[in-house]
């Protein structure tokens, strides 16, 4: 499943670069997830989803490979459920690039899930997933305004501790976020013209009655 999105946030393109290096700084920007640990181009994490009432928790690892010429990263994910069969693998490129409003950011996402998110389909994944990188770019506009300029990338890497955990602490867990809330207003939207093709049928069928009536 491929999914392509993109977003805009107000700052200079070498600042939005130098703030995508910095991982335990831009994971927390992310609904539902959460970073562990960080050693060098490798991390885990955590990633909690609501489907309705059902609540899934993954663990999985990644590696990041930055091309600094292209203003690009590439990040290979995968994880799986902590008490389930569900599995998801991902395969994510950020390219960056400036513009007058500042820089543009465009995400694309070889995707395969497994398990119960699985049911939604590509359409409504696809547009599920634009309001999830909608959130993760308010969040990464908020943090670009308070922190400023950012560190740099040899900086960033620094803030690991020596067993690679982040500056040592443990990383709290993960807010769930609600797949099922996120799909409803496209799912809504979804059924309103077979909805209003079936409100007019029934008015119609009841104008014909009462004619055939009078």
């Amino acid at each position: 499943m491929q999914l392509d999105h993109s977003f805009t946030v107000p700052a200079r393109l070498d600042d939005a670069w130098g703030l995508f290096q910095d991982l335990d700084r831009v994971a927390p920007c992310m609904p539902g997830a959460v970073l562990d640990t960080l050693d060098g181009d490798c991390f885990t994490g955590r990633v909690k989803v609501k489907v309705g009432a059902v609540q899934m928790s993954y663990r999985g690892e990644g590696t990041v490979t930055r091309d600094e010429s292209a203003r690009s990263m590439l990040l290979d994910l995968s994880g799986s459920e902590t008490r389930g069969a569900g599995t998801a693998a991902a395969t994510v490129t950020a390219t960056l690039s400036a513009t007058p409003a500042g820089t543009v950011v465009r995400v694309r996402t070889d995707l395969d899930i497994t398990g119960r998110p699985a049911q939604f389909g590509r359409g409504i994944m696809a547009e599920v997933g634009d309001r999830i990188v909608q959130q993760f770019a308010t969040r990464l506009e908020e943090l670009l305004r308070e922190a400023g300029p950012v560190a740099s990338a040899a900086s960033a890497a620094s803030t690991s501790g020596p067993a690679g955990t982040l500056r040592g602490r443990l990383a709290p867990e993960p807010e769930a976020i609600d797949l099922g809330a996120a799909a409803l207003p496209v799912l809504l939207r979804k059924a309103a013209a077979p909805t209003a093709a079936v409100l007019v049928a029934v008015v119609v069928i009841r104008m014909l009655r009462r004619r055939s009536r009078g």
